[in-house]
């Protein structure tokens, strides 16, 4: 599907749109140019021989042509969309961002490139009998149009911050990514109702001539028949497989399970198999794809914030021992990840703040700005209701949240796609927090464990000298801001907490190795602590 960049002229579609064509390894197109490319004319020449009526004559056809090709990102004139038809046209070929910008702002940059714009008036402006009179000034095109640039739902504001801060920004609005460093790259996307474009997807990767689901007892029956129809409509043969649900399940047993679903499906090399769930359903599905006759293709569906934010976005996959969490497993990234935030409406509360938890966790390590969209969540403290939630409510903003935190982690995957270095600070609250799930039988739930890992692992760095001695105290209280615990339950088996650590996968030269936050930004990582002093932690 394309992209489309719209809004005032000055906005920064061009530069902006640049950049995150080279991030998605997509191919760009200035409108503008393409007219001129095919007018044979600048704009300006254009207008002054011809008029307005045939220059938006011939932006229609050439965004009916960029629209007729292959998926492109596309920098659209400043009144591109104002016509209804190629309003509709991009709407129904992709997704439409529209910038935002003050009149201050955008006067300064059209001054800077005077002439460029006629339907703009600048300073450097003059009327002779060449130059058709001079165009109308920002703030008056901008109060003509402000209805009309309002219309749009995913927009973003601009100002005078880095290109590349603003490229983050409109990529968080649109939801897509590419991730790369692990074999092929694949994208990412977060939006509502994705679940329907999963038959198209599944086409355009080649999926093969079937496919299994993969879902669990939960997200099969809510979800499953919604995503088997989009592939069907498509004429690919759908089976559907179910394990149980929860990390108790996340064994070598189900492994089997989906193994011998695969070869009663028929599932070939060329095929694509589909995980529908959390981040165990994501684990187990990724896993037994790459075991499959040696490697398939897979497709990550994630149901839940955590797997959204984190754990259906990186690649790794396994499974449990009784010893220790994911124990075995492989590095198999997905062909591709449709995050459909439209799935939470149905996920309670408690899962929920599991999700948070991994927000906050990305924010401690590389986006502290994540901290500051928490008090949107303020409903978890005062409901355990399912769609009455607030958040769930705001659903033009979710997406942008969804994509925003998970950010953070493609950037990461992208400079160390196989934990050489960077991405062990991704584990920040997991080597301590994975202890306590597996010690509590796992009714500790996943991020709950991880909130209580990371304050525990801020009181070590503290121990250490790593962290100011207030930094427990801090992440504490943004944690519990949000409802999540932040201490191991009263009772717990301090003894089997650290001998699941002692199995931790992350171990080296037969020690284990923490990410250990010094500040929130910055995580050190490889850091080895003395077992005197963990069994401090929990004293």
């Amino acid at each position: 599907m394309h992209l489309f960049l719209y809004g005032p002229p000055g906005s920064g579609k061009s530069t902006i749109g640049r950049i995150i064509a080279r991030r998605l390894e997509m191919p760009f197109v200035d409108l503008d140019e393409a007219i001129e490319n095919a007018a044979g004319k600048k704009i300006r020449e254009i207008f002054a021989a011809d008029g307005e009526p045939a220059f938006r004559a011939l932006e229609s056809a050439e965004l009916e042509r960029v629209i007729d090709g292959s998926p492109t990102v596309v920098g659209l004139g400043g009144g591109a969309l104002l016509k209804p038809q190629n309003r509709v046209l991009a709407e129904a070929a992709g997704e439409i961002l529209c910038f935002e910008a003050d009149a201050a702002t955008l006067e300064a940059r059209v001054a800077r490139a005077p002439g460029v714009r006629p339907l703009l008036q600048t300073g450097s402006d003059s009327r002779s009998a060449n130059q058709p009179s001079p165009g109308k000034p920002v703030a008056q095109l901008l109060a003509e149009r402000a209805s009309h640039y309002a219309s749009f739902s995913k927009r973003v504001r601009v100002s005078d911050q880095p290109p590349e801060k603003t490229a983050d920004a409109a990529q968080s609005a649109l939801g897509v990514y590419q991730v790369s460093g692990m074999g092929a790259p694949y994208f990412v996307r977060v939006g509502e109702n994705l679940l329907e474009r999963l038959g198209l997807c599944f086409k355009a990767l080649g999926g093969g001539g079937r496919t299994v689901i993969v879902g669990d007892t939960n997200t099969l029956p809510l979800y499953g028949e919604r995503a088997a129809a989009a592939l069907r409509t498509q004429g690919v043969p759908v089976s559907l497989t179910s394990i149980p649900a929860g990390e108790a399940h996340k064994t070598v047993a189900t492994l089997t399970a989906l193994w011998s679903a695969f070869l009663k499906a028929g599932i070939e090399r060329g095929d694509i198999v589909i995980a529908l769930g959390g981040g165990v359903v994501g684990d187990l599905t990724g896993f037994a794809a790459a075991t499959w006759l040696r490697g398939v293709r897979w497709i990550s569906l994630p149901t839940t914030l955590l797997a959204m934010v984190d754990s259906g976005i990186g690649g790794k996959t396994g499974a449990d021992l009784p010893e220790g969490k994911n124990l075995i497993g492989a590095f198999h990234p997905p062909a591709l990840v449709l995050a459909d935030t439209a799935t939470l409406s149905t996920l309670p509360v408690r899962e929920l703040r599991c999700g948070l938890a991994e927000a906050i966790k990305h924010a401690i390590i590389g986006d502290p700005g994540l901290l500051d969209l928490l008090p949107r969540f303020a409903f978890c403290k005062k409901s355990e209701a399912h769609a009455s939630c607030a958040l769930l409510k705001d659903a033009e903003w979710l997406p942008a949240f969804v994509a925003h935190a998970m950010a953070v982690k493609i950037k990461i995957i992208r400079e160390d796609p196989f934990e050489k270095g960077r991405r062990a600070a991704l584990n920040l609250g997991h080597t301590i927090g994975h202890g306590i799930e597996q010690a509590s039988g796992f009714t500790v739930q996943h991020g709950e464990a991880v909130a209580i890992g990371t304050v525990l692992e801020a009181r070590l760095a503290e121990s250490l000298g790593l962290a100011r001695p207030d930094l427990a105290k801090t992440l504490s209280e943004v944690f519990a801001s949000i409802g999540l615990p932040t201490s191991a339950p009263a009772g717990l088996d301090t003894a089997a907490v650290l001998a699941a650590m002692r199995h931790d996968k992350k171990k080296s030269g037969g020690q284990v190795r923490f990410a250990l936050p010094a500040a929130i930004g910055d995580v050190h990582t490889g850091v080895v602590a003395d077992e005197a002093i963990l069994h401090e932690m929990f004293a």
